[in-house]
């Protein structure tokens, strides 16, 4: 029986900078220490409209997405209200609304990691081979960049070691899945691929189809 669900915080400030999912995760800890125990935990990045200077322009459709047992909402719930200190950039969290896990035969993640996979075509394998152990029987795809080459994603951790501060690059690849049957679709749901799950890192949604007019239509996650 499926036990994971989806918390969605309405987000109140003004912007954040684009790599912020090891600092959100820091400042959600920092809150709730007892999260850093909490099995399956995965925090999605925030939403946003990129200013293509480091940063996102909050709006209100921006949301904090955490994917977690429903045995740990009371736990999680507590977030609704706090402000968070994320890089210097204040953002407040609203009451949250739970979200069921729901099929639908794509999904995509934004970004997907799989340590010592840098290139496409090793990765696309790696990350089937991961189906196949979940027994998901799939299709798996990159999307293209407006160059229409495989969308290769990077990820910076900014880490206090002593004195010194470093970052680190991870990299990685959008991900869409499909083909897939309603049991199959909840449990990569559920599962994810690859690593970093609280960094963003592996979170499927439903990938749908939408109508831009003209006739013309593309793909794009939504997540209300």
């Amino acid at each position: 029986m499926n036990n994971i669900i989806d918390l969605s915080f309405p987000v109140i400030g003004t912007e954040l900078w684009a790599d912020h999912n090891h600092r959100l995760c820091a400042a959600i800890c920092t809150k709730l220490p007892k999260l850093h125990d909490l099995n399956r935990l995965a925090i999605n990045t925030i939403t946003g409209i990129p200013d293509k200077q480091g940063k996102i322009i909050l709006t209100s459709q921006s949301r904090l997405l955490l994917r977690l047992p429903v045995e740990a909402i009371s736990q999680v719930y507590q977030l609704a209200g706090e402000t968070l200190n994320i890089g210097g950039c204040a953002i407040k969290l609203g009451n949250p609304e739970l979200q069921t896990l729901k099929p639908a035969e794509s999904l995509k993640a934004r970004l997907v990691v799989i340590k010592g996979y840098t290139e496409p075509g090793e990765f696309l394998g790696a990350a089937y081979r991961q189906l196949q152990k979940l027994e998901i029987n799939a299709n798996i795809g990159i999307p293209a960049n407006e160059k229409g080459e495989p969308k290769r994603l990077t990820l910076t951790i900014r880490k206090k070691i002593g004195d010194e501060i470093k970052d680190y690059i991870i990299v990685g690849f959008s991900v869409i899945v499909y083909d897939l049957s309603a049991d199959d679709s909840i449990k990569l749901q559920i599962h994810g691929l690859g690593d970093k799950r609280r960094l963003g890192c592996g979170i499927f949604y439903p990938n749908v189809a939408v109508y831009r007019g003209r006739g013309e239509s593309h793909t794009e996650t939504i997540v209300s």
